[in-house]
């Protein structure tokens, strides 16, 4: 197992890692919209689905991969009804690719935010 992290990303705020490799699979923690210096980014959903993004971009250099590598996501969002703008910025971000994903309503999200993903990738391969 290897821990991975950078300080491109915001440190995690509770005991995790940002990312761990196992077998060559990555898998991040959930990210959100705090800048690498840890401060919750100003703006609307739009605003911060990007700041998670680059966040895991991020992680993902760090472990020596692209979002071209990710397998799957996990979106989780305050408020459904943002689905159609999360889609939109995901889609900037990963053009083509298709990774598989999972999108789901949750109460809150740590700090109120708006948006959280994580993601599966296995670095090197770019699907």
């Amino acid at each position: 197992m290897q821990i991975i992290a950078t300080d491109k990303a915001p440190q995690a705020i509770g005991p995790y890692s940002q990312a761990i490799v196992v077998d060559g699979i990555l898998y991040t923690s959930g990210q959100i919209a705090l800048n690498p210096e840890g401060e919750l980014i100003d703006g609307g959903v739009a605003d911060q689905t990007r700041q998670v993004l680059n966040n895991l971009s991020a992680v993902l250099e760090e472990a020596g991969g692209t979002l071209n590598d990710v397998i799957k996501t996990t979106i989780f969002l305050a408020n459904m009804e943002d689905f159609v703008r999360v889609n939109e910025v995901y889609e900037e971000f990963f053009g083509d690719h298709r990774p598989a994903r999972s999108t789901v309503a949750v109460k809150t999200l740590p700090k109120e935010v708006l948006v959280e993903i994580d993601c599966i990738a296995k670095p090197g391969i770019s699907l």
